[in-house]
């Protein structure tokens, strides 16, 4: 028993810290290493230079960009990638290192993931020419790496959606939605025979290469909206390589910009981005509103927080008008995996009551919900929002 009791007590001297603890263990090896690693952003000072107020824990990294990054090296010894990516975020925020992600060598050291793409982002503006490149690379793997979770899915998705929207009258055999044909001619079943007589036949067309549908993304870039950012860009590169959708891309603060030209590199639209700054969504989807040329077939998406500092009566007259057209419209109060941040509750009450309901999507819920715009469906969700 003695050894499960020394188990215990080398458990509970790794959740408390510091040696003072009370438990009288003293670690060893890789257990030691753990330690250390915990103890400069957890623990009380540790190392190098971390301040510690009263009765109040501060990390021991320091303003030291190689100390940094050879403590970044050293949690991925000890910890699973998807740990690492936890104590960076809180390295972050905790020891204040934003300044020190512009130094190359902590960059070349870091676990890159989609919250540090939207620090990085944070501090395009600020970033020295000697370090850009280094960031591009790390942007440009955590973009490779979305690109591969989700683009084939995606455009599956949404090539099925394309082809069940164009459907026919007088579909070929091979074309014929079955489900709806017999859906359609149910008051055609012939009990004695046990079956349906298909009076009328519904089917899909083939798809074509031509443009059967206009997306627009309409993305909030103020800083709450990074990782949204992020997602909304990848897909966005990946809905502009379908040549049946024609794809515009347009990010926001007070001002407006339109990316649409660099949507063949999704890194190039996130470095074409400024995070922070305030938001004007009514200019915003008034640009949109004045790129629309065929109305029945476009579908705006908005991302956006509905944080609004433009004129709210107006934003609202634009989606009514915008809807009336019979464009598709969707709210998405954020595109990513932590579900919704805080929003505005009364613009989002006010956009479902024009039947925009407002929610947040999961990056792996997107295609779906852009295949039920595509499709004039309702949408799956809310998920996580109003």
């Amino acid at each position: 028993m003695a050894g499960v009791g020394d188990e215990r007590l080398r458990r509970w001297r790794m959740v408390l810290g510091g040696e003072a603890d009370g438990t009288g263990c003293v670690l060893s090896g890789a257990d030691a290493g753990m330690d250390s690693v915990l103890g400069a952003l957890y623990g009380g000072g540790g190392d190098g230079g971390g301040r510690k107020a009263a009765g109040e824990r501060s990390g021991g990294l320091g303003g030291s960009a190689p100390k940094v990054a050879r403590w970044l090296g050293d949690i991925r010894t000890y910890f699973p990638a998807s740990v690492v990516q936890v104590m960076q975020r809180d390295a972050i925020q905790r020891l204040g290192l934003s300044a020190l992600l512009l130094e190359p060598e902590m960059l070349e050291a870091v676990e890159p993931d989609v919250h540090l793409v939207g620090t990085l982002l944070s501090l395009n503006k600020a970033m020295p020419e000697t370090t850009r490149e280094t960031a591009r690379a790390v942007v440009r793997k955590v973009v490779e790496q979305l690109e591969k979770r989700l683009a084939a899915r995606t455009r599956a998705t949404l090539t099925g959606a394309l082809d069940r929207s164009a459907r026919i009258s007088r579909p070929r055999h091979a074309d014929i939605d079955w489900d709806r044909t017999i859906r359609a001619n149910l008051k055609n079943y012939l009990p004695e025979y046990r079956t349906v007589v298909p009076e009328r036949l519904i089917g899909y067309g083939r798809a074509s290469q031509s443009v059967k549908k206009e997306v627009i993304l309409c993305i909030d870039q103020s800083g709450s909206m990074a990782a949204s950012v992020v997602y909304a860009s990848v897909f966005g590169a990946v809905l502009a390589s379908m040549r049946s959708i024609s794809t515009r891309l347009v990010v926001f603060d007070t001002a407006v910009v339109d990316l649409t030209d660099q949507l063949d590199d999704p890194v190039d639209v996130l470095f074409g981005t400024q995070l922070g700054g305030g938001t004007d969504i009514n200019r915003a989807l008034a640009y949109c509103q004045s790129r629309i040329t065929r109305p029945a077939d476009t579908v705006v998406v908005l991302i956006s927080d509905l944080y609004e500092g433009g004129i709210r009566n107006e934003m609202l007259k634009r989606v009514a008008a915008m809807k009336g057209a019979g464009v598709e419209f969707v709210t998405l109060l954020a595109l990513s995996d932590e579900g919704a941040p805080a929003y505005d509750r009364e613009h989002a009450a006010a956009l479902a009551e024009l039947g925009a309901p407002a929610f947040a999507c999961t990056p792996d819920l997107f295609p779906d919900v852009m295949a039920a715009a595509l499709e004039k469906r309702p949408l799956p969700g809310p998920v996580g929002g109003s």
